[in-house]
Parts: C-alpha cells; structure tokens; sequence
C-alpha cells in the first residue's frame, strides 16, 4: 500500500485539526492505548472515535490501495522477467480488489450505517516454466528496489488495519480488517522472500 493521503479530524471541543495517514494520527496504536480516545494537541481533551472516523480512515484505506495497485502495475511492466512480471500482475490484481471491496464498505456505511462481510482474496501461483536469463545490473536494481518498497509499504498496511480492527465495533468490520491485515502479511512474505532470491541467487522463485 502507497501512503500519499491524510484525512483531517477536527476537534469537537475547540476546533483544532490534526491529519492521520497510514502511519496514524500520532500512531493509530496509541489511540487504542489511550482506550480509543483522540487527544486534541490544542485543548488536551479526549475525542471518541466514532462513525466519522471510521470512515476517514476508510477513505484513507481506499487512496492506499489505489495507490498499491498503481505501483504494482508499475512493477509489472517495468520488469522483464516473466515470473517478476506474473507476481506484481497479480498483485495489482489482489489490491485493487481490495479497493473495490473497501469501497463497497464506504458505500454501505455512508448508506445504510452497515458494515459488509469480506470472504477474503487469494494469490494464484501458476507454474512459469519459461527459462530466462537472470537479471543483472540496473534491471536487477530496479526489481529488488521495486520489491523492497513493497516490503515497507505491506508493513504499513498491516499495521493498519490491525489498529483498525482493533478500533471498530461492528464484528463484521473486526472480521474484515484482520482478513485485510492478513493478506498483506501473506503479500510482504512474498515479496521478502523474492527479495532474497534476487539476492541471494539472481533468480525469481515466483511459480516454482
């Protein structure tokens, strides 16, 4: 996930605005610390997290994935490798399917107040029996910076959503950030062990 966006929260109190990103509004960790309260830096009172933050921070969730699907897709037709290629293809894929979900969810909430249920998605390893050359000088530079930027990013996003999940009341939006959370854990696996493929070997292990 990209983290380009913030969402500003007003205080109720005296009018102060902060800005949360992917990265949290201070840290998302420390409002679930201080029992899901936002201090205003201003006034110093607790703000509760209520509906209009649910869906600030959904929004900010959509501009991210967007942004991920954009950069794996990026990824993909920067890479000459086939299996490099296939692998950033179907993550683009994954993200951008998080993205219609997530706003599918903004959609229902804005609505009708309900959250949806989210069955989960998953990758599609296909056997890539093509025999390619190993990548070497710049392009091998360029794939492994494009996989350790993921890497960061799909931290990020774990963190996240497991903050979020920690911080909505409805079970069916605990459920489906922590099945969010998870497929991000599985995408930085991927991504890291790629990385050291690269590294270690030259060669992509993507469809082995």
């Amino acid at each position: 996930m990209g983290m380009t966006t913030k969402e500003t929260f007003t205080c109720q109190h005296c009018g102060a605005e902060a800005d949360i990103t992917l990265e949290g509004f201070e840290s998302v960790a420390d409002v679930i610390k201080r029992e899901k309260k936002l201090p205003c830096k201003s006034c110093g009172r607790g703000l509760p997290w209520t509906d209009r933050e649910d869906i600030k921070a959904l929004r900010l969730a959509i501009k991210a994935e967007k942004d991920a699907y954009q950069a794996y897709l990026k990824a993909a037709k920067q890479t000459k490798n086939p299996k490099g290629r296939d692998m950033f293809q179907q993550l683009s894929e994954f993200e951008m399917n998080h993205y219609q979900k997530l706003n599918a969810l903004l959609k229902s909430l804005q609505e009708k107040g309900e959250w949806i249920l989210y069955e989960g998605t998953s990758l599609k390893k296909k056997k890539i029996p093509l025999k390619t050359q190993k990548p070497i000088g710049q392009e091998q530079l360029t794939d492994m910076d494009a996989l350790k930027i993921g890497v960061r990013e799909e931290k990020k996003a774990q963190t996240y959503y497991r903050s979020m999940a920690e911080l909505a009341k409805d079970p069916r939006g605990k459920d489906m950030y922590k099945r969010l959370a998870d497929e991000e854990a599985l995408h930085e696996k991927l991504l890291n062990d790629q990385y050291y493929s690269l590294h270690n070997t030259g060669i992509w292990s993507w469809g082995d």
